[in-house]
């Protein structure tokens, strides 16, 4: 028998009660691997398969009844025996269902079950009053379908929006393995609002009650509402006990702060906030931070930063990103992460960007602080006040491009006097090639002018007004070899690609002219193929050199994978270079030091790399790097690595990643420097892991600053999986320390390092 009836709203009631509901989205990705296959409540029979994109909405479908036997009358209908009701997705099966049609009551008894795309639910009796929107629903057992997560209800009572829920639970662990289980006596729901109330709740791991709180609020859709996020809570030896207290504040639909009071057992109180803002144009992100009195440093002390940007136009952009510390020791002192403290200055950019089909310009003041109290200003770069920038380069048929770089810059420093800088570099390049080979000519002209304060062309012969001037001839020309190989029973393309670079600059005095922001380049393979060894402007290399060059690779064709690639080069110079900056090692007539690279993929397990510099002149190792990666089962890993740079550093540095089983795994790094025999960072921990409950504990040593001083933490971090996690963040501090920690990190590049800074000017590179 089938009748049409108005299906009862369940679903999203009920999932609104859920007192965790917004707290089970988790930035991070969850594994559920460990948990047992199956589901707690199985699919109905019956039931419709979930709803798929394109489906009518279910208001728009008829509501279906079904039984074994209809009796009573038409006003008061009771049909008994395999009741099922559908309705889209949703489904609702009873043993028996007593209606009231004109007075809108219902009262459904005995093996009650509900199912849609997102919840399962089985309970003893629902009843309700459609025509006031009203229901209640005893002794309920539920599993979420569309995330994991379960747990059950003395009752509920919905009233339109309003629901509320009594002694109900929710854990994403099995109910034969509670790890850990949310209770709460009462959750008062409003969906009209998207905000619940959760009364008396009690956070239980395993048999013991680990948090309660007797009240709290939070949402039950995408709204975001104000409350507290998870604390954090660490031990270090230069903060001593450290807990932190996030609150945030949800002003508005398009901005919000977070609080995030932090106290330190050694220091005291620091203040700290962050506001976010977003508009059609543009967004940004305020953070600031202040100390009233810090009981190390007997002194006040703070910090800002704003990030941020706003779209003019479809071409321009106003970009700005400043920053600021009330002393030289706050970056030290306020982070524990060796990227946070190593840095020697903080960089304050604010400007605007613009891009074209053929171009790119900005116009930008850049300042910088010091931020390490071993140096003093007179290390700080020269502030560019301002920075004016243009780049534009089009073809002027299939074969011939022409450019243009240019530059104008406004140096400005505390302790040097400084001056500003006008630098132009046209160019025509021609390319010509074929599918296997490419001839790249390129002629181009660089001026640079300089207006500079008395004080400063004293000390550079008395001329305030330098230039310099001299043509750049380059050609770059390679070929493509390839050939099918087969070696150990798999089919490879084997490549052999030489490549000459010929590049040719007259020799201009500049003795005269300042150094800004000017250094030479570390030498690698990329200076293989540049047409000035220097960064920035202040000097332009002499040359006559030629760069001979070989790479070759074996992919396997099976996959695309690379085998093997190996690289080596090496530049002739014709002449000796007679332009040099202070301190510099002049560049003789005669060889480069060989550079060369390889990697080699013994396995799908196994990886090696090596890079090496060895100067034939001097017959020593400018350079020398290998590193070693090893892939165990189940996401484990191990590097090796070791660098070395002649006068400058050698280090090891082993990390891993070792699962012992599928719940247990060890991590750990060794960072050393053999050159000043000091130990740089080591991490110890253990991770342990269940279907729902994971705890990461890490002990750690690490150099806090340049001179070596060595601080020691203590990280522990408790992750409630669907529920959230309490503790310091341990996997960002794993994730820099251990490549490979996230398997997905040894397969996805940067943007970074494949994208250039669209801020960047660089006359030097060949375009």
């Amino acid at each position: 028998m089938r009748s049409p009836l108005r299906l009862l709203p369940l679903s999203l009631s009920i999932a609104a009660c859920l007192p965790v509901a917004a707290f089970a989205a988790d930035d991070k990705p969850l594994s559920w691997a460990l948990c047992p296959a199956g589901d707690i409540i199985p699919p109905f029979e019956g039931a419709p398969p979930p709803a798929q994109p394109g489906d009518p909405a279910r208001e728009q479908q008829p509501t279906i009844i079904e039984g074994d036997e209809q009796s009573g009358t038409r006003a008061t209908p009771l049909i008994q025996g395999n009741v099922a009701l559908v309705r889209g997705d949703q489904f609702l099966g009873t043993d028996s269902i007593q209606m009231d049609t004109e007075a809108g009551t219902y009262v459904a008894e005995g093996n009650v079950r509900y199912q849609d795309t997102g919840i399962r639910i089985v309970a003893d009796r629902a009843e309700g009053n459609q025509n006031t929107d009203s229901h209640t629903i005893t002794n309920i057992r539920y599993q979420l379908v569309d995330r994991r997560g379960n747990g059950g209800a003395d009752s509920i009572e919905l009233t339109g929006p309003l629901g509320k829920m009594h002694h109900s639970t929710y854990s994403t662990c099995d109910p034969d393995q509670r790890m850990w289980e949310l209770r709460a006596q009462q959750i008062d729901v409003d969906s009209d609002d998207g905000f619940g109330v959760a009364r008396n709740a009690v956070l239980r791991m395993g048999k013991f009650p680990v948090l309660y709180v007797p009240w709290f609020k939070f949402p039950v859709d995408d709204r975001r509402q104000t409350g507290l996020l998870y604390p954090s809570v660490s031990m270090s030896g230069r903060n001593g006990f450290d807990y932190r207290q996030p609150i945030y504040l949800n002003l508005a639909p398009n901005y919000d702060m977070t609080l995030l009071p932090r106290w330190m057992s050694k220091r005291g109180l620091l203040l700290d906030t962050e506001f976010r803002y977003l508009y059609g144009g543009g967004r940004g992100t305020i953070t600031a931070a202040y100390m009233p009195d810090d009981d190390l440093r007997d002194r006040d002390r703070g910090r800002f930063t704003f990030k941020g940007y706003h779209n003019i136009n479809r071409h321009w952009q106003a970009r700005a990103n400043i920053g600021w510390v009330s002393d030289e020791r706050f970056v030290e002192d306020f982070s524990n992460r060796l990227s946070g403290i190593s840095a020697s200055y903080l960089q304050s950019t604010a400007g605007v960007f613009g891009v074209g089909q053929y171009w790119n310009a900005g116009a930008m003041v850049e300042h910088f602080q010091l931020t390490d109290y071993t140096l003093s200003d007179r290390n700080l770069p020269y502030s560019r006040l301002p920075r004016v920038y243009a780049n534009w380069e089009r073809p002027l048929n299939h074969w011939l491009d022409a450019g243009l770089w240019a530059e104008a810059v406004n140096f400005h420093h505390t302790e040097f006097a400084g001056g500003s800088r006008l630098d132009l570099k046209p160019y025509i390049s021609a390319r010509l090639g074929g599918p296997a080979w490419y001839v790249t000519p390129t002629l181009a002209w660089r001026f640079t002018g300089y207006q500079l304060e008395r004080e400063l062309a004293d000390q550079r012969g008395g001329d305030t007004s330098p230039t310099r001037s001299l043509p750049i001839a380059s050609l770059d020309a390679g070929v493509y070899f390839d050939r099918d190989a087969r070696i150990g029973g798999e089919n490879y393309l084997h490549t052999l690609e030489p490549r000459i670079f010929y590049l040719n600059v007259p020799y201009r005095d500049q003795s005269a002219l300042p150094l800004f922001d000017t250094r030479p380049f570390t030498f690698s393979w990329g200076q293989l193929f540049r047409d000035n060894r220097y960064s920035g402007a202040d000097r332009q290399t002499d040359a006559n050199q030629l760069t001979l060059a070989l790479s070759s690779r074996l992919i396997r064709q099976a996959d695309g994978r690379e085998k093997l690639s190996a690289s080596i080069g090496q530049i002739r110079y014709f002449e000796d270079s007679r332009v040099l900056a202070p301190g510099e090692t002049p560049v003789e007539k005669g060889k480069s030091a060989w550079v060369a690279d390889a990697n080699y993929m013994i396995n799908d397990r196994w990886n090696l790399g090596a890079s090496y510099q060895w100067d034939p002149k001097f017959r020593r190792e400018d350079l020398a790097s290998i590193r070693a990666r090893y892939l165990w089962p189940n996401d484990g890993v191990v590097n090796i690595g070791y660098r070395y740079r002649r006068n400058l550093l050698e280090q090891a540095d082993f990390s891993f990643l070792y699962p012992i089983n599928s719940t247990w795994s060890v991590v750990g790094r060794y960072y050393h420097s053999l050159k000043d025999d000091k130990l740089l960072e080591a991490i110890g921990g253990v991770q342990w892991d269940s279907c729902c409950f994971a705890v990461r504990a890490l002990a750690r040593r690490y150099v806090r600053n340049r001179e070596g001083d060595v601080d020691n933490a203590i990280q522990v971090e408790f992750v409630l999986k669907g529920l959230g996690s309490a503790g310091q963040d341990t996997e960002r501090t794993l994730r820099r320390a251990i490549l490979g920690y996230h398997r997905d990190d040894l397969y996805l590049v940067p943007p970074s390092n494949t994208t250039p800074d669209p801020d960047d000017y660089d006359p030097n590179l060949i375009p």
